[in-house]
């Protein structure tokens, strides 16, 4: 990170620190849920497959909140929209810890999920436009690598309120933390500038921009970059959500046990961030996605289905980690290419969060079909699916590295 970095203006500074930061929390308060669900099942006395729908519910919802965050970025500025959408999420997850039956949480996370799928595109489309096109990757690439942050102190805070408070209390505690990201919008009002947008957007109705990227010029994009979406948070939603249940219920780890494994694939999503933005920059972001789904089929199935030992499953958390970090490090870039300015939001908002509509079955299909063919197998079977998704998609998209946006090209001018 350190070259680009080094070359990059105070505002780019600025721009990537509160795009990393909204990012590493909104990672924080969505994956301490899937932390929770052994304590959130013997509270509520629910199912694991209702467990999974709370994460579904989330995902769903988050798809919706990911395509008008977008939409209001594209007609009322970026900066606005990110305060807003960090808000939401911050005070709907700061909610859950007070909820009292089944059916609060489940509203409250459909909250959520419009807070935090409106948040990463009003940011990432925010660091896009601000980045100059040859960093553009790399700059992404990091900002992707904050949820790693948020995942691990996500992981972190769970160890020590679960093994310090009772469950039926940890949860509830683990959920007030979410207040957190609040904090943030004090540095996103004093330290962004709004990028220049196209004069036609700030004039083009809402519901017209919501239904601009249907347009017959983008419509292929849009399509395509759905699918792609689907694939990449069917197949991280399949195999993250359960698996500190896995981990715990079917290799009988403790919880500091778990952790220890979730730890090693946390680093690893870091690096898999980093290294992904380096190497899409190099190679073309078409290369570099059939590079991490190719690599994430084979060594999902290797991980859940081998006959594996406690420590070979520590070493090869590694990769796990790395290679599923890939596929989401590079979406940002690609999919803020694929569009003008005057929809670019809205386009990025859609395709990576129209995924979460299909995607949101994967958690549930888990839980059910854990019922039937085991925790592990299901997890596997939806994952490697889902990766396979990604690897279609990519092969139909158009090659777009180092693409000039229509703002930068006239600013230079």
């Amino acid at each position: 990170m350190s070259n680009w970095y080094s070359e990059s203006s105070p505002l780019e500074r600025r721009t990537f620190w509160a795009s990393f930061g909204g990012w590493a929390l909104d990672a924080l308060d969505v994956q301490m849920f899937g932390l929770a669900i052994p304590a959130l099942i013997a509270a509520f006395g629910i199912s694991k497959a209702d467990a999974g729908l709370l994460g579904s519910i989330t995902l769903f919802f988050g798809a919706f909140g990911g395509w008008f965050g977008g939409a209001l970025g594209d007609r009322f500025g970026r900066v606005k929209a990110l305060q807003i959408t960090v808000a939401t999420f911050a005070l709907a997850t700061f909610a859950c810890a007070f909820a009292m039956t089944y059916t609060q949480l489940l509203v409250l996370k459909a909250i959520q999920g419009l807070g935090f799928g409106a948040e990463w595109a009003c940011g990432a489309v925010l660091m896009a436009e601000i980045i100059r096109p040859e960093h553009r990757g790399k700059a992404l690439g990091s900002v992707q690598s904050a949820w790693a942050v948020g995942w691990g102190a996500a992981v972190l805070l769970s160890a020590l309120v679960f093994t310090y408070a009772p469950a039926d209390i940890g949860w509830r505690l683990l959920f007030a933390l979410g207040l957190l990201p609040a904090l943030l919008i004090i540095f996103i009002r004093r330290g962004l500038k709004e990028p220049p947008r196209a004069v036609a957007a700030e004039k083009t109705p809402f519901l017209a921009t919501l239904s601009g990227i249907f347009h017959r010029d983008v419509l292929r994009a849009t399509l395509i970059g759905g699918l792609f979406g689907i694939g990449a948070h069917g197949g991280y939603a399949a195999l993250t959500t359960f698996l500190p249940t896995y981990l715990r219920e079917v290799r009988h780890l403790s919880v500091l046990g778990s952790s220890g494994y979730l730890a090693v694939i946390i680093v690893a999503f870091f690096c898999g961030c980093v290294t992904s933005g380096i190497i899409s920059d190099r190679i073309g972001r078409r290369a570099n996605v059939a590079f991490f789904a190719t690599a994430c089929i084979v060594t999902v199935l290797v991980y859940i289905f081998a006959p594996l030992t406690d420590g070979q499953m520590l070493v090869l958390g590694f990769p796990l980690g790395f290679f599923s970090a890939g596929i989401p490090a590079s979406m940002a870039a690609l999919f803020s290419e694929l569009y003008p300015a005057g929809v670019r939001g809205t386009g990025v908002g859609f395709c990576y969060n129209f995924g979460r509509i299909v995607s949101a079955a994967f958690p549930f299909l888990v839980g059910y079909l854990s019922d039937h063919i085991g925790l592990g197998p299901a997890i596997g079977i939806d994952a490697a699916f889902a990766y396979s998704l990604v690897l279609i998609a990519v092969l139909l998209l158009p090659e777009t590295r180092g693409k000039v946006f229509e703002q930068t090209a006239a600013t230079r001018a």
